[in-house]
């Protein structure tokens, strides 16, 4: 999931530069959903892609936020 999301982060900041066909935001959100938030903002950051774009440079680390939060409490489960 990561390669993709980096994938598609760098394809649609292309496709928007030349003006062509581009990712829509939802597929974009629910591959950062699927496992894809950390590399997707990185690469965002790195590249200046949607870096204005509330619904991303907000979204993405609530995202990462509650990937933790469940990793954690998964964890926490396991070990009671």
């Amino acid at each position: 999931m990561t390669i993709f999301a980096v994938i598609i982060t760098v394809f649609d900041k292309h496709a928007a530069r030349k003006r062509k066909r581009r990712i829509p935001e939802r597929f974009l959100l629910f591959t950062a959903v699927c496992g894809g938030a950390l590399p997707m903002l990185i690469t965002m950051k790195a590249i200046g892609h949607k870096t204005q774009h509330n619904k991303f440079m907000l979204g993405l680390p609530a995202i990462i936020l509650i990937h933790v939060l469940g990793i954690i409490a998964l964890m926490y489960i396991r070990y009671v």
